[in-house]
């Protein structure tokens, strides 16, 4: 049962035990102290979590803040969702070795659309503050905008970690790249933010924001960063533009094919960060595995329909189970997904998977076909310039969780 915030305060073993209840499966808690003063002020305190609309899905990587922030509000406090429809328009550059190209407002707007909708998975609805920066950003004039500056210098700006790599490797900074931190620390001051969130890459703005409310005259957020979570690949974060995320609002059939392909290594941080496994049950696990009790795809498979049913439901969990295990247990290829293709003659490997649309270039598939991951009717092709016939019925396999039935 979770504490909530009372008006006269909390005591001193009702704030420990939240500390104890919110630092879980945190990074850094920055600082901690402050966390504990301003929980025992008994005051509800304010919670920001801000996301750029800079695609139009938001991924699993981002439901590990969302959870926290999930807690947050279970604890009593309040929550906002900011949507950055601003700053979108510049482009976070955490992370970046190069300047990102700006959005369109129509880009923008468009991908905003849905956030709504899909934070609702995580988040209570009917206790939510949905904002968008623009309602602040967009009335600052020039004159504004230069005393904002004002109250931050540009050594500290360059203190960031990826901003200084970019200058050691004389790779070019944008002016308007500096001035991001400072869009996003301005939106703690308009907010009044107590805590904010965001992953280990955004500490750097998350401490902005404390800076900037200081100089304000406020008294300075607590910044809580949770663990990034590693994308399909197992070495980048989860992200869209890097192709190895999984999207809220993905088919949970196609979801569960892809959490199968994840590493038998990777499948820990999932079960840690997704589905809140302690260490001691991780290790619990690894024991099983060692001593043969279960098998590593038994596991992954019970991660698969865990996430699914968490941030989609039991029912489409269960679809999505039964369909991977018809289609790579059973070969039940009925269950494939299935494509209209009109094709009549001989077709190139490679623009046939670029059809399908499981590939975006020619080294994409090369890189595919020369690994043998491309199977016409459960034969391999390995030669990239190979002309295959496809007629109605053909199989279509691509890696090990891409099954493609061809419909004329």
């Amino acid at each position: 049962m979770y504490l909530q915030p009372k008006d006269k305060g909390m005591n001193k073993q009702a704030v420990e035990k939240t500390v104890e209840i919110i630092k879980q499966g945190v990074v850094d808690c920055i600082p901690e102290k402050e966390l504990r003063s301003k929980l025992e002020s008994g005051k509800k305190l304010r919670v920001k979590l801000g996301m750029d609309p800079t695609a139009p899905d938001l991924h699993l990587g981002h439901a590990v803040v969302l959870k926290k922030m999930k807690q947050l509000q279970d604890l009593g406090h309040e929550v906002i969702f900011l949507i950055g429809d601003y700053t979108a328009s510049i482009g976070d550059p955490s992370g970046k070795s190069k300047t990102r190209p700006p959005l369109t407002q129509e880009q923008i707007q468009q991908n905003a659309k849905t956030y709504f909708e899909q934070v609702r998975k995580i988040l209570d609805p009917n206790k939510v503050t949905i904002t968008y920066n623009s309602q602040w950003l967009d009335k600052l004039d020039f004159a504004s905008v230069i005393k904002l500056c004002s109250k931050i210098t540009v050594a500290r700006l360059i203190e960031r970690d990826d901003f200084a790599k970019r200058l050691k490797n004389n790779q070019p900074i944008a002016l308007h790249e500096l001035l991001y931190p400072v869009m996003q620390g301005y939106d703690s001051v308009e907010l009044q933010a107590d805590i904010e969130l965001g992953g280990t890459d955004q500490t750097f703005n998350l401490l902005c924001g404390r800076f900037l409310q200081e100089q304000y005259g406020q008294e300075p957020q607590v910044v809580i960063t949770m663990p990034l979570l590693e994308g399909l690949d197992g070495t980048e974060k989860m992200s869209k533009s890097l192709g190895n995320a999984i999207g809220l609002t993905q088919d949970p059939v196609d979801v569960f094919g892809k959490l199968m392909s994840i590493s038998d290594t990777l499948m820990w941080r999932y079960f840690h960060l997704l589905l809140e496994k302690s260490e001691s049950e991780i290790e619990e696990l690894k024991k099983d595995i060692q001593n043969h009790k279960v098998h590593p795809m038994g596991l992954k498979k019970i991660m698969a329909f865990g996430i699914i049913e968490e941030f989609w439901s039991k029912d489409e969990a269960e679809k999505a189970q039964s369909n991977f295990e018809a289609l790579f247990q059973k070969k039940d290829y009925s269950q494939a997904q299935e494509v209209s293709l009109s094709i009549k003659e001989p077709i190139w490997i490679v623009q046939l998977l670029k059809d399908l649309q499981v590939v975006h270039s020619s080294s994409e598939a090369k890189r595919l076909i020369l690994s043998g991951a491309v199977k016409v009717d459960d034969k391999a092709v390995k030669d990239f310039s190979a002309q295959v016939t496809v007629e109605s019925g053909t199989i279509i396999k691509v890696g090990k969780h891409k099954i493609f039935k061809i419909i004329s």
